[in-house]
This record gives C-alpha cells, structure tokens and sequence, in this order.
C-alpha cells in the first residue's frame, strides 16, 4: 500500500503563491495516477489536478477547469509530486489531500483513489 506524506501547506496571503509536495513510500509510485483534491469547511472534497503515466518520464496533466491557469501540477523526481498554486483566492482555503491509484485513467471522483495522505491546510486570507 503506497503511503502518501502532504507538506507545504499555511497562512498566505491572496494573490501570493504556495507550492504543495505529495511524497509517496514507493517507487513505483512513479507509474500511478496521482490526484490533488480540497476540502473546504461545509464543502464537499472536490478534485484540483491529476497527473497520469504515460510513458517513460512523461507525464499528462488535468486540471478542475475553475483552476486551470492559476495551478500546475507536476512530478519531481520518482516519488514526489508538486501541486502549485499561484494567484491565490480566499475561496481556495481548503485542506489539500494527495491520493493515489494505480493504472493510467484519472477520474476526477475521489472514490476511485486508493491511497490518500493526511491533508495539509491552506488558509488564503483577504
């Protein structure tokens, strides 16, 4: 079982940047679908990005389309994926959870994911 370590969550003011790191237990972490959600308090958990194999080092990129511009999501190195964030709003004030499942389809629904990480919070104020 993959086990998943969020960090780089805080405090930041709007329209400032943060980058979020999802650190998993496992090489072959490399080859799995990784996803970004958020929760926001009252909200139901909701998907931010993905990335999926596609071969080799690559990687393919999706995005919730409220966020595409503002986030990128990427993967550094074998086991580490990077969501960043920029132009931050307070409505992004959530906690973020890693997930992870294995195979090459994304799904935007977090039933399909079998491993999440612990959260890390991101509070944006105004």
């Amino acid at each position: 079982q993959v086990q998943l370590v969020e960090s780089g969550g805080g405090l930041v003011q709007a329209g400032t940047s943060l980058r979020l790191s999802c650190a998993a237990s496992e090489r072959t972490f490399s080859t799995y679908t990784l996803a970004w959600f958020r929760q926001a308090p009252g909200k139901e958990r909701e998907f931010v990005a993905a990335t999926t194999w596609t071969g080799g080092s690559t990687y393919h990129a999706q995005y919730a389309d409220s966020l595409k511009g503002r986030f990128r999501i990427f993967r550094d190195g074998a086991t580490k994926t990077v969501l960043q964030m920029n132009s931050l709003k307070p409505e992004d004030t959530a906690v973020y959870y890693c997930a992870a499942k294995s195979g090459d389809t994304y799904y935007s629904i977090d039933v399909h994911y079998t491993a999440w990480g612990q959260g890390t919070q991101v509070t944006v104020s105004s």
